[in-house]
């Protein structure tokens, strides 16, 4: 098969990538490397992959200053959006449940979860706390897995 004719992977933007992208230039070193590192991604790789995202990350994206939310519901317009499902919302309770994300992190195992059932191949997210975390990263795949295990044989 020809690469243009490979399925592009699909790819979730969780909201931090959208903040980042869009966020007037910060004074804060790490913030202001990330900021760089978002423009030049979405610059440059973001053509490689089928962009997707949810309603979750619509609604985080419209709170704020007016002049922020603008822009980043500008980049947000015309990428697929993903439903929110009862298998997502059973999957986001699981992660809380069995220790994979804080409880007072509900929204970010829904991003998970909504990118989980919807089988998208990759997350895209600067949120290291809850989604992106090198010690929760395991017991979520668990989590992940034993449940779309379990969807697949229902």
């Amino acid at each position: 098969m020809r690469e243009r004719e490979r399925k592009m992977a699909k790819l979730y933007i969780e909201t931090s990538i959208v903040s980042y992208l869009t966020a007037r230039p910060s004074g804060n070193l790490t913030a202001a490397a990330w900021q760089k590192e978002t423009v030049g991604w979405w610059e440059v790789q973001r053509g490689r992959f089928s962009l997707c995202i949810s309603d979750l990350v619509i609604e985080e994206a419209s709170r704020g200053d007016g002049n922020a939310v603008k822009r980043r519901l500008a980049v947000l317009e015309g990428i697929e959006l993903l439903p929110l499902t009862d298998e997502a919302v059973r999957l986001s309770k699981a992660l809380v449940e069995n220790g994979g994300v804080p409880r007072k992190a509900l929204d970010d195992a829904l991003h998970i979860a909504i990118a989980t059932v919807h089988g998208i191949d990759y997350l895209l997210t600067w949120n290291c706390r809850h989604i992106d975390n090198a010690e929760a990263k395991p017991i979520i795949r668990r989590i992940c897995r034993r449940y779309v295990s379990a969807l697949r044989k229902d």
